[in-house]
């Protein structure tokens, strides 16, 4: 068990407050922590891709998506959404397509994730923000599993500029553009930063990622940055 890591807090009239218990956490364990907890294994297929040395610059998602909406006569900021569960993650230039459930706080206070066993599946964190909602989204997904490579296993390869696609149950569609994939050791993990509400939606996805080794697992984690620019 690593240590856990200190949560920002949230004043009870920020936005996300109202429906985040996560916000008033003292401490919460790191995803990539609770991910080797719940059973991940290295794969036989080799180790996950790893992202590229460059930190997330959010004003080249802004610049890139406003000239993509002005071109195709859409807003060049889409406004937030309402609250809507959201059911499926496609990440077509990873080819990934994958339900989505619902994970919360566990007994001991700390995430949820999917069943190791179901490797095919995201989980989204229902305490914090909907995707495309205000705020700042958090979906969590296993890299491998006993079985092999699971639903986030090619997650570092994602690209600055690659789409993310949340289908909700409002049947609208969010779409995120990436503008960060940072790789990141366990003991340093900048939560802050990671999951910081500003006003405009955003996603993070994040997923195992470093040295494997059989006896601690995963020693690090790989965190995808996205912000909403369109809405079908």
């Amino acid at each position: 068990m690593r240590h856990p890591v200190p949560y920002p807090a949230r004043p009870a009239h920020h936005p996300a407050a109202r429906h985040s218990p996560w916000f008033a956490l003292l401490s919460v364990l790191l995803f990539g922590v609770f991910l080797l907890r719940a059973g991940t294994a290295g794969s036989a297929a080799g180790p996950p891709p790893a992202p590229r040395a460059e930190a997330a610059v959010p004003h080249r998602a802004a610049a890139t998506a406003a000239a993509t909406a002005t071109a195709a006569g859409r807003p060049a900021v889409p406004d937030p959404l309402p609250r809507s569960r959201p059911l499926r993650i496609a990440i077509p230039s990873l080819r990934v397509d994958a339900p989505l459930v619902g994970v919360g706080l566990g007994a001991d206070r700390r995430i949820a994730a999917p069943p190791a066993a179901d490797g095919g599946s995201a989980g989204w964190y229902a305490g914090a923000a909907a995707p495309g909602e205000r705020g700042t989204a958090v979906v969590v997904g296993h890299v491998d599993n006993a079985a092999g490579p699971a639903v986030f296993y090619p997650l570092g390869s994602l690209e600055r500029g690659g789409r993310i696609e949340v289908l909700r149950e409002d049947g609208r569609t969010a779409v995120f553009t990436v503008y960060g994939n940072e790789a990141h050791p366990l003991a340093s993990f900048p939560a802050e930063r990671v999951y910081r509400d500003g006003p405009r939606p955003e996603l993070r996805l994040i997923t195992c990622g470093g040295r494997y080794t059989e006896r601690t697992g995963y020693d690090g984690n790989v965190v995808v940055f996205a912000r909403l620019t369109e809405v079908r």
